[in-house]
């Protein structure tokens, strides 16, 4: 079976890092890592990612448009995105749901956690 590509969108490279550890204890995927919301919408409009995690504050491209206008692309629709940011207010969250993200972790994030969501987004075990 083809390994399962997932895509940070994250501007901090620390955080990049963290999330990368944390996904790479699940067998057979692919992380590919990306610096804003541009190079996250370049990314993944020229290539098949199975789940999107999108940091919300980022410089060029902030993450709720890069999910508006992921959700607006036919290809993309159905890929699951998992907001990952500092913002914990709940109209923060609200508007990023709204706008189709499908789970939302706010920062200090937990490796395990990170894990437990990727895992359910993917349908893996």
């Amino acid at each position: 079976m083809a390994n399962q590509r997932i895509l940070i969108v994250e501007d901090s490279p620390t955080m990049r890092q963290l999330l990368v550890f944390a996904l790479k204890r699940m067998k057979n995927i692919d992380i590919v890592e990306a610096q804003d919301g541009m190079d996250g919408l370049r990314k993944v409009t020229s290539d098949h990612f199975d789940l999107a995690l999108i940091d919300i504050n980022m410089p060029v491209m902030d993450g709720l448009k890069l999910i508006s206008l992921i959700r607006g692309d036919k290809n993309l629709e159905q890929m699951p995105i998992c907001v990952i940011t500092t913002e914990g207010a709940s109209e923060d969250r609200e508007r990023a749901m709204g706008l189709g993200a499908d789970e939302y972790l706010t920062k200090p994030i937990q490796a395990n956690k990170v894990l437990s969501v990727a895992k359910g987004l993917l349908k893996k075990e």
